[in-house]
């Protein structure tokens, strides 16, 4: 039976309670759009009525002035290309590199053991003092920025996914076993599977720490990017740069984490499939 034989097939019941789930989802993103179009006129009438400092807060106008001075000078799209690809490239290697050593602490509890304590001083540690050091050994440049988000998101990482793989059915793992499984096949069966959602998660994690520590890294040594105009922004007392590049930030963030929502929905979906 095809996917459109079952849609046509459906009871009354559950067609009105589809409609009920397709209206809630509507009115919630109608309600969230409301709220940011209500804050943004409230924030420019109030600068316009002077109740507060345009000079120090900015306004949605001169926002809206200023990116169109950046489009029209052409950095506008330089400074988001630069962040963004300096951010997706610290998530991709920070998810990865942090997996695979997630791996293999799951894999060799003698290696576990024996780095356990340094995971936790590392991650403890203010990453911001590590800055200057990448610095001076790397250069300034984009591989120090990605080295700055590799340092906040990489531990928190292999801490998350390494917790998750320890949290895995032991019923499961020694049900395997019993049948002669191997140490890799008990991970490909059992392991990996079961904690595909807590990867995902420390994707969505990821998505956060890897913007920290792209835009810290840009504070401390960049010639473009979000960071960069923020920076200049406020040495130069350009509060409307400030603002819009913020503006600008939050948006690029937003989408980055609306991809890996559509990559667990995509996942998710095939999983159900498959069952």
């Amino acid at each position: 039976m095809s996917m459109s034989d079952i849609k046509f097939n459906l009871s009354p019941e559950r067609r009105a309670y589809l409609k009920k789930v397709q209206a809630e989802k509507m009115a919630i993103w109608i309600i969230r759009m409301s709220i940011l179009v209500l804050i943004f006129v409230l924030w420019e009438i109030a600068a316009n009525l002077k109740l507060i400092d345009p000079f120090v807060t900015s306004q949605p106008s001169r926002m809206i002035k200023t990116l169109g001075s950046l489009y029209a000078e052409g950095n506008l799209f330089l400074h988001i290309g630069v962040t963004c690809l300096e951010t997706v490239a610290g998530f991709i290697i920070g998810t990865v590199l942090g997996t695979l050593i997630a791996v293999i602490l799951w894999w060799s509890k003698f290696i576990s053991r024996v780095l356990e304590p340094y995971l936790v001083v590392l991650n403890s540690l203010p990453k911001v003092a590590l800055g200057p050091i990448f610095i001076i050994w790397i250069g300034a440049g984009p591989a120090a920025i990605v080295a700055m988000a590799l340092a906040i998101s990489l531990i928190v990482t292999i801490l998350e996914v390494l917790n998750a793989f320890l949290q895995t059915d032991e019923d499961k793992i020694k049900l395997v076993e019993t049948f002669g499984g191997s140490r890799s096949q008990v991970f490909i069966k059992v392991v990996f599977p079961s904690n595909i959602p807590a990867m995902i998660n420390a994707l969505k994690v990821n998505v956060g720490l890897s913007w920290v520590g792209v835009i810290t890294g840009e504070f401390l040594v960049s010639k473009a990017g979000l960071g960069y105009l923020i920076v200049y922004g406020g040495q130069v007392f350009q509060l409307d740069l400030v603002m819009t590049s913020v503006i600008i930030l939050a948006i690029a963030a937003a989408v980055m984490y609306q991809g890996v929502v559509w990559i667990q929905k995509r996942l998710t979906g095939q999983a159900e499939q498959k069952n």
